[in-house]
Protein backbone atom coordinates (compact mmCIF):
# COMPACT_ATOMS: atom_id res chain seq x y z
CA UNK A 1 0.00 0.00 0.00
CA UNK A 2 1.36 3.39 -1.02
CA UNK A 3 0.47 5.89 1.71
CA UNK A 4 1.18 8.80 -0.64
CA UNK A 5 -1.83 7.89 -2.80
CA UNK A 6 -4.19 10.85 -2.74
CA UNK A 7 -1.56 13.09 -1.08
CA UNK A 8 -0.38 16.17 -2.95
CA UNK A 9 3.35 15.98 -2.18
CA UNK A 10 5.22 19.25 -2.05
CA UNK A 11 8.70 17.83 -1.46
CA UNK A 12 9.13 14.05 -1.88
CA UNK A 13 10.79 12.63 1.21
CA UNK A 14 9.22 15.14 3.62
CA UNK A 15 5.95 13.23 3.99
CA UNK A 16 6.59 10.18 6.14
CA UNK A 17 5.24 7.89 8.83
CA UNK A 18 7.32 7.99 12.03
CA UNK A 19 5.16 6.00 14.48
CA UNK A 20 3.56 2.60 14.33
CA UNK A 21 -0.07 2.57 13.15
CA UNK A 22 -2.88 1.92 15.59
CA UNK A 23 -5.06 -1.17 15.30
CA UNK A 24 -8.77 -0.86 16.12
CA UNK A 25 -10.55 -4.16 15.41
CA UNK A 26 -10.33 -4.56 11.62
CA UNK A 27 -8.80 -1.11 10.97
CA UNK A 28 -5.24 0.14 10.59
CA UNK A 29 -5.19 3.84 11.54
CA UNK A 30 -2.23 6.01 10.64
CA UNK A 31 -1.14 9.62 10.73
CA UNK A 32 1.90 11.20 9.07
CA UNK A 33 5.06 13.17 9.70
CA UNK A 34 5.33 16.44 7.79
CA UNK A 35 8.22 18.91 7.79
CA UNK A 36 5.99 21.76 8.91
CA UNK A 37 8.44 24.66 8.76
CA UNK A 38 9.25 24.22 5.06
CA UNK A 39 6.42 26.37 3.77
CA UNK A 40 2.88 27.65 4.21
CA UNK A 41 1.52 25.32 1.53
CA UNK A 42 2.15 21.77 2.69
CA UNK A 43 0.63 18.33 2.65
CA UNK A 44 -2.48 18.08 4.85
CA UNK A 45 -2.29 16.06 8.05
CA UNK A 46 -5.16 13.72 7.18
CA UNK A 47 -5.57 10.72 9.50
CA UNK A 48 -6.73 7.63 7.60
CA UNK A 49 -8.17 4.22 8.50
CA UNK A 50 -7.69 1.23 6.20
CA UNK A 51 -9.33 -2.19 6.18
CA UNK A 52 -6.75 -4.68 7.47
CA UNK A 53 -7.85 -7.35 4.98
CA UNK A 54 -8.41 -5.43 1.77
CA UNK A 55 -6.39 -2.23 2.28
CA UNK A 56 -9.44 -0.18 1.29
CA UNK A 57 -9.76 3.29 2.79
CA UNK A 58 -12.61 3.16 5.32
CA UNK A 59 -12.51 6.73 6.67
CA UNK A 60 -10.35 9.85 6.88
CA UNK A 61 -10.30 12.82 9.24
CA UNK A 62 -8.93 16.30 8.60
CA UNK A 63 -7.53 18.02 11.74
CA UNK A 64 -7.78 21.55 10.28
CA UNK A 65 -10.89 21.67 8.06
CA UNK A 66 -11.14 25.45 8.56
CA UNK A 67 -8.11 25.90 6.32
CA UNK A 68 -10.10 24.74 3.28
CA UNK A 69 -12.26 27.87 3.58
CA UNK A 70 -10.08 30.52 5.24
CA UNK A 71 -6.66 29.69 3.81
CA UNK A 72 -6.48 26.59 1.63
CA UNK A 73 -2.70 26.88 1.48
CA UNK A 74 -2.26 25.95 5.16
CA UNK A 75 -1.34 22.32 5.78
CA UNK A 76 0.10 20.00 8.44
CA UNK A 77 -1.73 19.75 11.78
CA UNK A 78 -0.63 16.16 11.39
CA UNK A 79 -0.43 13.25 13.83
CA UNK A 80 3.19 12.07 13.80
CA UNK A 81 3.26 10.56 17.28
CA UNK A 82 1.49 7.42 18.47
CA UNK A 83 -2.29 7.09 18.40
CA UNK A 84 -4.07 5.50 21.39
CA UNK A 85 -7.01 3.10 21.13
CA UNK A 86 -9.86 2.31 23.53
CA UNK A 87 -11.29 -0.72 21.75
CA UNK A 88 -14.01 -1.31 24.36
CA UNK A 89 -15.48 2.16 23.80
CA UNK A 90 -14.78 2.36 20.05
CA UNK A 91 -12.51 5.40 20.47
CA UNK A 92 -9.14 6.46 19.09
CA UNK A 93 -7.19 9.43 20.46
CA UNK A 94 -5.22 11.46 17.94
CA UNK A 95 -2.27 13.69 19.04
CA UNK A 96 -1.75 16.48 16.50
CA UNK A 97 1.01 18.96 15.67
CA UNK A 98 1.06 22.56 14.53
CA UNK A 99 -0.45 23.96 11.36
CA UNK A 100 2.05 25.23 8.79
CA UNK A 101 4.32 27.02 9.10
CA UNK A 102 5.52 26.45 12.66
CA UNK A 103 6.83 29.84 13.71
CA UNK A 104 4.61 32.38 11.94
CA UNK A 105 0.82 32.29 12.17
CA UNK A 106 -0.14 35.50 10.41
CA UNK A 107 -1.52 33.52 7.47
CA UNK A 108 -3.52 31.11 9.68
CA UNK A 109 -5.33 33.47 12.02
CA UNK A 110 -7.41 32.15 14.93
CA UNK A 111 -6.80 29.41 17.46
CA UNK A 112 -6.20 26.82 14.68
CA UNK A 113 -8.30 23.94 16.04
CA UNK A 114 -7.66 20.99 15.93
CA UNK A 115 -3.92 21.45 15.51
CA UNK A 116 -1.87 21.03 18.74
CA UNK A 117 -4.63 18.93 20.28
CA UNK A 118 -5.75 15.52 21.33
CA UNK A 119 -8.93 14.56 19.50
CA UNK A 120 -11.19 11.60 20.23
CA UNK A 121 -12.73 9.95 17.17
CA UNK A 122 -15.20 7.08 16.84
CA UNK A 123 -12.78 4.34 15.82
CA UNK A 124 -15.18 2.47 13.54
CA UNK A 125 -16.33 5.53 11.55
CA UNK A 126 -13.85 8.36 12.13
CA UNK A 127 -16.50 10.67 13.57
CA UNK A 128 -15.43 13.54 15.84
CA UNK A 129 -16.35 12.96 19.52
CA UNK A 130 -14.39 15.65 21.38
CA UNK A 131 -11.18 17.64 21.21
CA UNK A 132 -8.86 19.37 23.66
CA UNK A 133 -6.35 21.91 22.36
CA UNK A 134 -3.19 22.19 24.47
CA UNK A 135 -1.81 25.23 22.56
CA UNK A 136 -3.82 27.88 20.72
CA UNK A 137 -2.34 29.33 17.51
CA UNK A 138 1.03 27.61 17.94
CA UNK A 139 4.14 29.61 16.97
CA UNK A 140 6.65 27.57 19.04
CA UNK A 141 6.50 24.11 17.38
CA UNK A 142 4.69 22.73 20.42
CA UNK A 143 3.31 19.59 18.73
CA UNK A 144 1.60 17.01 20.89
CA UNK A 145 4.55 14.67 20.50
CA UNK A 146 3.51 11.99 22.99
CA UNK A 147 0.99 9.18 22.93
CA UNK A 148 -2.05 9.95 25.12
CA UNK A 149 -2.05 7.71 28.21
CA UNK A 150 -5.27 5.88 29.13
CA UNK A 151 -5.99 5.09 32.78
CA UNK A 152 -8.81 4.81 35.34
CA UNK A 153 -9.63 7.83 37.54
CA UNK A 154 -10.21 7.61 41.30
CA UNK A 155 -13.86 6.60 40.93
CA UNK A 156 -13.21 4.33 37.96
CA UNK A 157 -14.09 6.95 35.35
CA UNK A 158 -12.18 6.30 32.10
CA UNK A 159 -9.51 8.99 31.96
CA UNK A 160 -6.74 10.21 29.68
CA UNK A 161 -3.48 12.01 30.47
CA UNK A 162 -1.88 14.30 27.89
CA UNK A 163 1.83 15.07 28.27
CA UNK A 164 3.23 18.03 26.34
CA UNK A 165 6.43 19.67 25.15
CA UNK A 166 5.62 22.47 27.60
CA UNK A 167 5.92 19.99 30.46
CA UNK A 168 2.26 20.52 31.38
CA UNK A 169 0.10 17.45 31.98
CA UNK A 170 -3.63 17.62 31.29
CA UNK A 171 -5.97 15.02 32.82
CA UNK A 172 -9.37 14.61 31.14
CA UNK A 173 -12.46 12.46 31.15
CA UNK A 174 -11.82 9.99 28.34
CA UNK A 175 -15.47 9.98 27.22
CA UNK A 176 -16.15 13.72 27.14
CA UNK A 177 -12.81 15.56 27.17
CA UNK A 178 -13.83 17.47 30.30
CA UNK A 179 -10.91 18.22 32.67
CA UNK A 180 -10.62 16.05 35.77
CA UNK A 181 -7.91 18.34 37.14
CA UNK A 182 -8.34 22.13 36.84
CA UNK A 183 -7.37 23.87 33.59
CA UNK A 184 -7.14 27.67 33.49
CA UNK A 185 -6.71 30.02 30.54
CA UNK A 186 -3.91 32.43 31.47
CA UNK A 187 -2.66 35.57 29.67
CA UNK A 188 0.64 35.16 27.78
CA UNK A 189 3.06 37.61 26.10
CA UNK A 190 1.95 39.18 22.81
CA UNK A 191 3.78 38.99 19.51
CA UNK A 192 5.55 42.12 18.26
CA UNK A 193 5.75 40.84 14.64
CA UNK A 194 3.71 42.80 12.04
CA UNK A 195 0.87 40.66 10.76
CA UNK A 196 1.05 38.14 13.62
CA UNK A 197 -2.00 37.83 15.87
CA UNK A 198 -0.82 35.63 18.71
CA UNK A 199 -3.49 34.12 20.93
CA UNK A 200 -3.91 36.12 24.17
CA UNK A 201 -4.22 33.14 26.54
CA UNK A 202 -2.97 29.56 26.83
CA UNK A 203 -4.30 26.63 28.90
CA UNK A 204 -2.45 25.99 32.16
CA UNK A 205 -2.62 22.76 34.13
CA UNK A 206 -2.00 22.32 37.85
CA UNK A 207 0.73 19.83 36.84
CA UNK A 208 3.90 21.42 35.47
CA UNK A 209 7.03 19.27 35.53
CA UNK A 210 9.74 21.49 33.98
CA UNK A 211 10.85 25.12 34.52
CA UNK A 212 8.80 27.67 32.54
CA UNK A 213 10.93 30.78 32.92
CA UNK A 214 14.43 31.88 31.88
CA UNK A 215 15.96 35.18 33.03
CA UNK A 216 19.54 36.51 33.18
CA UNK A 217 19.62 35.45 36.84
CA UNK A 218 19.02 31.85 35.68
CA UNK A 219 22.14 31.83 33.49
CA UNK A 220 24.59 28.99 34.07
CA UNK A 221 28.13 28.27 32.89
CA UNK A 222 30.94 25.93 33.72
CA UNK A 223 32.83 29.01 34.95
CA UNK A 224 32.00 32.65 35.67
CA UNK A 225 33.07 33.79 32.19
CA UNK A 226 30.62 31.41 30.50
CA UNK A 227 27.87 32.24 32.99
CA UNK A 228 28.24 35.94 32.19
CA UNK A 229 28.26 35.20 28.43
CA UNK A 230 24.97 33.34 28.85
CA UNK A 231 23.45 36.11 31.01
CA UNK A 232 24.33 38.72 28.37
CA UNK A 233 22.75 36.63 25.62
CA UNK A 234 19.54 36.26 27.64
CA UNK A 235 19.44 40.03 28.18
CA UNK A 236 19.87 40.64 24.44
CA UNK A 237 17.08 38.25 23.42
CA UNK A 238 13.37 38.40 23.97
CA UNK A 239 13.12 36.05 26.93
CA UNK A 240 11.36 35.43 30.19
CA UNK A 241 8.26 33.32 30.56
CA UNK A 242 6.75 30.45 28.63
CA UNK A 243 4.87 31.35 25.42
CA UNK A 244 7.07 34.35 24.62
CA UNK A 245 6.54 34.58 20.83
CA UNK A 246 9.30 34.47 18.18
CA UNK A 247 10.77 37.86 17.29
CA UNK A 248 13.14 39.68 14.95
CA UNK A 249 15.66 40.23 17.75
CA UNK A 250 15.55 36.54 18.67
CA UNK A 251 13.49 34.80 21.36
CA UNK A 252 14.59 32.21 23.88
CA UNK A 253 11.84 29.58 23.78
CA UNK A 254 11.74 27.70 27.08
CA UNK A 255 10.50 25.02 27.34
CA UNK A 256 11.50 24.47 23.72
CA UNK A 257 10.27 22.35 20.84
CA UNK A 258 12.50 19.57 22.24
CA UNK A 259 10.35 19.42 25.39
CA UNK A 260 9.21 19.07 28.23
CA UNK A 261 8.04 15.63 27.24
CA UNK A 262 8.69 14.52 23.69
CA UNK A 263 8.12 11.47 21.51
CA UNK A 264 8.97 8.91 24.21
CA UNK A 265 5.55 9.37 25.84
CA UNK A 266 4.69 8.19 29.35
CA UNK A 267 4.21 5.05 31.42
CA UNK A 268 1.55 4.50 34.07
CA UNK A 269 1.59 2.49 37.31
CA UNK A 270 -2.06 1.82 38.19
CA UNK A 271 -1.22 0.51 41.68
CA UNK A 272 0.55 3.73 42.66
CA UNK A 273 -1.44 5.97 40.24
CA UNK A 274 1.90 7.38 39.10
CA UNK A 275 2.67 8.65 35.59
CA UNK A 276 6.35 8.38 34.63
CA UNK A 277 7.89 10.67 32.00
CA UNK A 278 11.30 11.61 30.66
CA UNK A 279 11.77 15.39 30.43
CA UNK A 280 14.03 17.87 28.63
CA UNK A 281 15.13 21.32 29.81
CA UNK A 282 16.89 22.86 26.81
CA UNK A 283 16.18 26.45 25.68
CA UNK A 284 16.07 27.13 21.95
CA UNK A 285 17.02 30.45 20.35
CA UNK A 286 14.47 31.29 17.64
CA UNK A 287 14.80 34.26 15.28
CA UNK A 288 12.43 35.31 12.52
CA UNK A 289 14.21 36.57 9.40
CA UNK A 290 12.52 38.83 6.82
CA UNK A 291 12.36 36.99 3.50
CA UNK A 292 14.72 39.38 1.69
CA UNK A 293 17.36 39.01 4.42
CA UNK A 294 17.51 35.18 4.46
CA UNK A 295 20.40 34.75 2.00
CA UNK A 296 22.54 37.28 3.90
CA UNK A 297 21.77 35.60 7.23
CA UNK A 298 22.73 32.19 5.85
CA UNK A 299 26.04 33.50 4.55
CA UNK A 300 26.97 35.26 7.81
CA UNK A 301 26.07 32.60 10.39
CA UNK A 302 28.70 31.75 13.02
CA UNK A 303 30.44 28.39 12.92
CA UNK A 304 28.72 27.32 16.14
CA UNK A 305 25.28 28.22 14.80
CA UNK A 306 26.07 26.49 11.52
CA UNK A 307 26.97 23.34 13.44
CA UNK A 308 24.06 23.26 15.87
CA UNK A 309 21.31 25.33 14.25
CA UNK A 310 19.07 25.25 11.22
CA UNK A 311 17.40 27.68 8.85
CA UNK A 312 13.85 26.86 7.82
CA UNK A 313 12.50 28.71 4.77
CA UNK A 314 8.76 28.91 5.67
CA UNK A 315 8.16 29.57 1.95
CA UNK A 316 5.09 31.65 1.29
CA UNK A 317 5.36 33.46 4.63
CA UNK A 318 7.01 36.89 5.02
CA UNK A 319 9.56 35.40 7.44
CA UNK A 320 11.95 32.48 7.43
CA UNK A 321 13.21 31.20 10.79
CA UNK A 322 16.52 30.29 12.37
CA UNK A 323 16.63 28.11 15.49
CA UNK A 324 19.48 26.67 17.50
CA UNK A 325 19.98 25.22 20.98
CA UNK A 326 20.98 27.93 23.46
CA UNK A 327 24.51 26.74 24.24
CA UNK A 328 27.51 28.42 25.86
CA UNK A 329 30.83 28.55 23.95
CA UNK A 330 31.89 25.34 25.72
CA UNK A 331 28.94 23.48 24.22
CA UNK A 332 26.78 23.03 27.34
CA UNK A 333 23.33 24.63 27.78
CA UNK A 334 23.11 28.12 29.27
CA UNK A 335 20.49 27.11 31.84
CA UNK A 336 21.33 25.24 35.03
CA UNK A 337 21.20 21.44 35.07
CA UNK A 338 19.55 19.01 35.16
CA UNK A 339 19.03 19.12 31.40
CA UNK A 340 17.08 15.88 31.32
CA UNK A 341 15.23 13.90 33.98
CA UNK A 342 12.89 11.03 34.65
CA UNK A 343 9.96 12.17 36.77
CA UNK A 344 6.93 10.70 38.54
CA UNK A 345 3.56 12.48 38.75
CA UNK A 346 0.71 11.45 41.04
CA UNK A 347 -2.27 11.88 38.73
CA UNK A 348 -4.83 11.58 41.52
CA UNK A 349 -3.18 14.34 43.56
CA UNK A 350 -2.09 16.43 40.59
CA UNK A 351 1.51 16.87 41.75
CA UNK A 352 5.06 15.83 40.95
CA UNK A 353 6.33 13.18 43.38
CA UNK A 354 9.98 12.92 42.34
CA UNK A 355 12.27 14.12 39.57
CA UNK A 356 15.84 12.84 39.12
CA UNK A 357 18.56 13.53 36.51
CA UNK A 358 18.82 11.04 33.65
CA UNK A 359 22.35 10.62 32.27
CA UNK A 360 25.19 13.11 32.43
CA UNK A 361 27.13 15.53 30.25
CA UNK A 362 29.79 16.23 32.91
CA UNK A 363 31.89 13.37 34.24
CA UNK A 364 31.14 12.58 37.86
CA UNK A 365 28.04 14.81 38.03
CA UNK A 366 24.38 14.01 37.56
CA UNK A 367 23.53 16.75 35.09
CA UNK A 368 21.03 14.85 32.97
CA UNK A 369 21.06 15.01 29.16
CA UNK A 370 18.52 15.48 26.41
CA UNK A 371 16.20 12.46 26.39
CA UNK A 372 14.60 10.86 23.33
CA UNK A 373 12.70 7.70 24.21
CA UNK A 374 10.28 6.73 26.91
CA UNK A 375 10.07 4.81 30.20
CA UNK A 376 8.18 1.67 31.12
CA UNK A 377 6.80 0.77 34.55
CA UNK A 378 6.56 -2.73 35.98
CA UNK A 379 4.24 -4.13 38.64
CA UNK A 380 7.32 -4.91 40.73
CA UNK A 381 7.88 -1.21 41.38
CA UNK A 382 10.55 -0.42 38.78
CA UNK A 383 10.86 2.18 36.02
CA UNK A 384 13.17 1.31 33.10
CA UNK A 385 14.49 3.86 30.60
CA UNK A 386 17.49 4.31 28.30
CA UNK A 387 16.58 7.65 26.71
CA UNK A 388 19.62 9.68 27.83
CA UNK A 389 22.50 10.46 25.47
CA UNK A 390 24.82 7.96 27.10
CA UNK A 391 24.50 4.22 26.41
CA UNK A 392 22.90 3.07 29.66
CA UNK A 393 19.65 1.30 30.36
CA UNK A 394 18.66 2.23 33.91
CA UNK A 395 16.16 1.02 36.50
CA UNK A 396 14.66 3.40 39.07
CA UNK A 397 12.59 2.72 42.18
CA UNK A 398 8.98 3.70 41.39
CA UNK A 399 8.35 5.13 44.85
CA UNK A 400 11.50 7.18 45.36
CA UNK A 401 13.24 7.67 42.00
CA UNK A 402 16.42 6.09 43.32
CA UNK A 403 18.58 4.59 40.56
CA UNK A 404 19.09 0.96 41.53
CA UNK A 405 20.67 -0.58 38.41
CA UNK A 406 22.21 0.33 35.08
CA UNK A 407 23.79 -1.51 32.16
CA UNK A 408 25.87 -0.13 29.31
CA UNK A 409 24.27 -1.04 25.99
CA UNK A 410 26.30 -1.67 22.80
CA UNK A 411 24.66 1.44 21.29
CA UNK A 412 22.54 4.24 22.66
CA UNK A 413 18.94 3.42 23.57
CA UNK A 414 16.83 6.27 22.20
CA UNK A 415 13.77 4.04 22.31
CA UNK A 416 11.16 2.83 24.78
CA UNK A 417 11.82 -0.56 26.43
CA UNK A 418 9.19 -3.29 26.58
CA UNK A 419 8.53 -6.08 29.06
CA UNK A 420 6.87 -9.49 28.84
CA UNK A 421 6.82 -12.86 30.61
CA UNK A 422 7.47 -16.41 29.37
CA UNK A 423 6.71 -19.35 31.65
CA UNK A 424 6.68 -17.04 34.65
CA UNK A 425 10.01 -15.36 33.87
CA UNK A 426 9.89 -11.64 33.14
CA UNK A 427 12.04 -10.05 30.43
CA UNK A 428 12.95 -6.45 29.65
CA UNK A 429 13.95 -5.75 26.04
CA UNK A 430 15.21 -2.64 24.28
CA UNK A 431 16.27 -1.74 20.76
CA UNK A 432 19.66 -0.03 20.97
CA UNK A 433 19.98 1.90 17.72
CA UNK A 434 21.17 5.37 18.70
CA UNK A 435 19.90 8.64 17.22
CA UNK A 436 21.30 10.42 14.17
CA UNK A 437 20.32 13.98 15.12
CA UNK A 438 21.62 13.60 18.67
CA UNK A 439 24.88 12.09 17.49
CA UNK A 440 24.70 9.19 19.93
CA UNK A 441 26.34 5.84 19.25
CA UNK A 442 24.39 3.98 16.59
CA UNK A 443 23.88 0.27 16.04
CA UNK A 444 21.29 -2.38 15.26
CA UNK A 445 21.06 -4.26 18.56
CA UNK A 446 18.11 -5.77 20.41
CA UNK A 447 19.12 -6.52 24.01
CA UNK A 448 17.09 -8.59 26.50
CA UNK A 449 17.45 -8.86 30.29
CA UNK A 450 15.98 -11.07 32.99
CA UNK A 451 16.77 -12.15 36.55
CA UNK A 452 18.40 -15.58 37.09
Amino acid sequence: MDLTNGVRLRDPGDYQVTSAPAIAKDLVITGSSIGDNRAVTLERGIVRAFDVRTGALRWSWDPIPWALNTNPRTGAGNAWSTISVDAERDLVFIPTGSASPDYFGGIRKGDNKWANSVVALRASRGEFVWGFQVVHHDVWDYDVASQPALFAWKDGTPAIAITTKMGRVFVLNRMTGAPLLPVEERPVPKSDIPGEESWPTQPASMISIVPERLTPEDAWGKDEQERQWCADKIKAARAGEIYTPPSLQGTLVFPSNVGGVNWGSAAYDSKRHLLFVNTNRLPIFVKLIPRDELAHAQMNVTESDRMHGEFAPQRGAPYAVFRTPFLAPGGLPCNAPPWGTVAAVDLFEGKKVWDVPLGSWISGKSTGTITFGGPIATAGGLVFTAAAMDNYLRAFDSNSGEEIWKYELPASGQATPMTYSVNGKQYVVISAGGHGKLGTKQGDFVVAFTLP
